[in-house]
């Protein structure tokens, strides 16, 4: 067995996943990395883990994912919930198929995927640390994402649930809310010189984070260094929940 045994990182070809799996990796985890896009098994093949295909909105594939995981590597103890879509529009006509589509990605999939690692570290008595990723839209709002806005709430909540739930089993659940960080999420407003500068006025750092950032707290939080926090969802938003006005 590796170090620190084995870390599943999800929604992981590119981006904050792939930054997480790699600093897990470098922490002694052997990295398993999951993701709809097919190129998760090389970028996983780069790191010295292994990659499967697996959509997050699909409740079967997570479980059938966690049965192959288990039986050709090991149990799962450090589980990165980091798959993700946004799909933004207009709130008035925004249609019931894409507001389910991010909930079962964001939310539903965050939900099956914690409660399946947790069986079996309960059931084999195995410590763990399970780390969803949030958003600082859990608490401010975006009138174009609506679905994206209520499932990143949702997500602050069921890590508060999970991590009562498990407290005394042994098991953390904590949550890492970004700011603005430049990945392909962001890449809009990256080519957008006035989305830009909106963006950044409301930053105080002034600069949007990177997915290393991002990944060193998500590592951090997997981590003895964090043995007494449990519940918590850290924000890494360059000081922008702190500001108290929009540009």
């Amino acid at each position: 067995m590796p170090e620190n045994g084995i870390a599943l990182i999800s929604g992981a070809a590119q981006g904050i996943g792939a930054a997480c799996a790699k600093a897990l990796a470098e922490d002694g985890y052997k990295v398993i990395l999951a993701d709809v896009k097919p190129a998760v098994v090389e970028t996983a093949q780069a790191l010295g883990g292994a990659g499967y295909q697996c959509d997050f909105s699909d409740a079967s594939a997570i479980l059938s994912l966690f049965e192959t995981i288990e039986r050709e590597h090991g149990p799962v103890q450090a589980l990165v919930n980091n798959a993700g879509v946004a799909m933004p529009g207009d709130f008035l006509s925004y249609d019931l198929e894409t507001f389910d589509k991010v909930m079962a990605v964001n939310l539903r999939g965050v939900f099956i995927a914690t409660q399946r690692a947790a069986q079996t570290l309960v059931a084999r008595e195995l410590p763990g640390a399970i780390v969803n990723m949030s958003s600082i839209n859990a608490q401010l709002a975006i009138p174009t994402i609506p679905a994206y806005c209520a499932s990143k709430g949702g997500v602050m909540q069921i890590t508060k649930v999970a991590a009562l739930a498990l407290a005394r089993k042994g098991v953390r659940v904590n949550a890492v809310g970004p700011g603005s960080i430049d990945t392909e999420m962001m890449a809009g407003v990256n080519s957008n010189p006035d989305a830009m500068k909106t963006a950044m006025a409301r930053t105080p750092l002034g600069r949007a984070g990177t997915a290393t950032e991002i990944a060193n707290v998500v590592a951090f939080l997997c981590s003895d260094k964090a043995s007494y926090i449990t519940g918590e969802t850290i924000y890494v938003d360059g000081g922008r929940l702190g500001l108290n006005y929009t540009m």
